[in-house]
């Protein structure tokens, strides 16, 4: 995989307008470090010299996967049910970093293998009660896949179509690592000793049984490697879904907030279809999923944070959230040399 370039074009000068206007801020050269090239992403995605945040959303798409049952997780798969409720009733990690900083919030169930009430915060995309096993059959249909994308995308167009120019997007789903494993294994060729990880905590012995499943899976399926036929083998409906998100947003230039190992996953998969993509994320965190650093590398991206956080839900996104408004606020409201009567470096 390339590393990420700038756009060319209209947005690579818009982006080239914002370094220069961030020099003439009442500051030394490049003070502000990594909050300047945040600053100057922001005005590229939103081709203007006046970023915003604007009622910034986080998505957590939630779905059950069928190799689940195998023990690819250290949780039952009834967690995923459970933890959607918690959503819905506020008692979540993500709701906490919600309410603080004013996020709104909202779960998709993409195939979670349950039932749930209408809620105000929950957005009914269901394609089946949970993927297939992936183990001996592909996880979802053609159509699933593709009708998984299409409902991931509406969410993200219904969501900007409410104000919000920002979403972080996050995910639920009890055994969604291995899936990413192998979906991060095709798409770069790492070995799946290199792509897989602890997940939701497994000991040793449950991280090699993991493996042995997932190295079972793959030779069911060992040489594909184009994206939308990865995701029909080995993928979720909630990561299908946050691919067709991640498309429709690059689409509307949204700012899109990338939360842990899973996400990325979907956003490499994105970038695949269209690589231009990659310019309108912002990688909230590294997670402490080993193989996150790796995709990471891959990408040729650096997160914001790095805070050993492995919870996924969005959570590592939602904190990331205060420093695009940062580096957005720095950028509008600070004065230039000119403007505050303040003298330059000596020699300009």
């Amino acid at each position: 995989m390339q590393p990420i370039v700038m756009g060319t074009g209209e947005q690579g000068a818009i982006h080239a307008a914002a370094l220069r206007r961030l020099d003439t801020l009442t500051k030394p050269l490049g003070s502000l470090g990594r909050i300047e090239a945040l600053a100057a992403q922001l005005c590229a995605i939103q081709d203007s010299l006046q970023p915003r945040i604007d009622a910034p959303h986080v998505v957590v798409f939630a779905g059950d996967h069928g190799a689940a049952e195998r023990g690819v997780s250290a949780y039952p798969r009834a967690v995923t049910a459970q933890m959607v409720l918690n959503y819905l009733a506020g008692g979540a990690a993500i709701n906490v970093l919600a309410r603080i900083h004013s996020l709104d919030l909202t779960v998709v169930d993409a195939g979670v293998d349950a039932s749930f009430e209408a809620h105000d915060n929950l957005i009914d995309a269901k394609i089946r009660r949970g993927t297939r096993d992936y183990v001996v059959e592909p996880a979802m249909t053609t159509a699933e896949c593709r009708s998984a994308l299409d409902r991931g995308a509406a969410v993200a167009e219904r969501i900007a179509a409410g104000g919000s120019n920002t979403l972080v997007l996050g995910e639920m789903g009890i055994g969604n690592t291995g899936a990413a494993t192998l979906l991060m294994h095709g798409l770069t060729g790492l070995s799946l000793t290199r792509c897989v990880g602890r997940g939701t905590g497994l000991d040793d012995a449950g991280l090699v049984r993991k493996l042995g499943i997932l190295t079972t899976a793959r030779a069911r399926a060992p040489k594909t490697t184009e994206p939308l036929e990865l995701l029909t083998e080995f993928g979720g409906y909630e990561i299908a879904m946050l691919v067709g998100a991640f498309l429709a947003a690059r689409s509307l230039r949204l700012v899109m907030v990338v939360d842990g190992f899973t996400v990325t996953v979907a956003a490499a998969l994105a970038a695949r279809v269209e690589p231009r993509t990659l310019d309108c994320c912002v990688f909230g965190h590294r997670s402490a999923e080993q193989a996150h650093t790796a995709l990471l590398q891959e990408l040729g991206v650096t997160p914001l944070l790095d805070l050993g956080m492995r919870l996924g839900e969005g959570t590592g996104g939602a904190l990331a959230v205060p420093l695009l408004r940062s580096a957005a606020a720095l950028f509008n409201d600070m004065a230039t040399f000119e403007s505050a009567g303040v003298s330059e470096k000596a020699g300009g």
